[in-house]
């Protein structure tokens, strides 16, 4: 499977019972759909996936299958601290549909390369699908290393990685000394170097509220080859960027942008708190300032 475009990790939406609200789950799918992204992501970070009891995230992969009907792909994150939940993902994520896994390092348990590796060929054997490997230390404490990803190597299913360390010398090794990886941005405010090293994806909380925006940047980038376009394009979107990742407001940002839609994606489930009036004030004033800007910038109005 080749990773391209614009993948969107998608919000779970509640209601203030953080029950799952499911006409809002719908319109999400819709508005994603329409917009244009390539594929969707079911139990990422973005999805509050860890907050999850297994049968909320069962029931989560099924409905989604349900509603993208094929349409774009649809990625199904098994994130998990014990390799047997994995596998139990894996296999559900399989028989409810899903085109390729996101297999990420077991948080907490601090494994080394081999053991990740070791986790992850154990996801691959059970579900035989591609593979989006997820690299992202600040939340698990280690990184995909060499010994990690040479021990891959040996499956043809881990096909690319999302890759969210921050470090520019690993996008560096990966690009070139893992070429069958395919690279996929998964630290936003470095897209416009993953897309010059060769990504031909990114996994973007960010699309569920502003497909669009992301949408532009990967057209300018990695369909037209324009980095000039794709440095304006960037440049309008590094304060949004920003304001998403400043004071661990990441998932309550992402719901708000989309209430901001339309589409009411409700509270971030416990221990996170809803955002204040001062930082959703904040927040749809950078949205309003970066789509009048990019409205600019591609002559699309947003």
């Amino acid at each position: 499977m080749q990773f391209e475009g614009i993948y969107t990790p998608i919000v779970t939406p509640y209601h203030d019972d953080f029950s799952l609200n499911e006409p809002a789950l719908a319109q999400t799918v819709e508005h994603l759909i329409v917009a244009g992204v390539h594929g969707v992501v079911v139990a990422g970070s973005t999805g509050e996936y860890y907050a999850q009891t297994p049968e909320e995230r069962l029931e989560m992969m099924t409905q989604c299958a349900a509603l993208i009907n094929g349409r774009v792909p649809m990625i199904v994150g098994t994130g998990a601290i014990r390799t047997e939940d994995s596998v139990m993902y894996a296999k559900a994520a399989k028989a409810a549909g899903a085109d390729a896994l996101l297999v990420a390092t077991p948080p907490y348990a601090y494994p080394t390369g081999r053991e990740i590796a070791l986790h992850a060929l154990a996801v691959d054997r059970a579900a035989n699908l591609p593979v989006m490997l997820y690299n992202y230390p600040g939340r698990m404490s280690v990184n995909m290393d060499e010994d990690c990803l040479d021990r891959l190597g040996r499956s043809p299913n881990f096909c690319g990685i999302k890759e969210s360390s921050g470090d520019i010398n690993r996008l560096h090794m990966l690009a070139r000394d893992y070429p069958h990886i395919a690279l996929a941005c998964g630290m936003d405010d470095q897209a416009l170097e993953f897309f010059a090293w060769g990504a031909r994806s990114w996994v973007c909380a960010g699309s569920n509220f502003a497909p669009e925006a992301h949408i532009a940047l990967y057209q300018a980038c990695a369909v037209e080859g324009d980095f000039t376009k794709g440095r304006a394009i960037m440049s309008a979107m590094l304060p949004l960027m920003r304001v998403l990742e400043q004071g661990g407001k990441f998932v309550q940002c992402i719901k708000y942008g989309l209430t901001l839609r339309g589409i009411d994606a409700g509270p971030p489930r416990k221990p996170l708190q809803p955002l204040n009036k001062d930082d959703k004030r904040e927040l749809a004033e950078v949205i309003r300032t970066m789509n009048t800007a990019l409205t600019n910038i591609t002559g699309a109005p947003l």
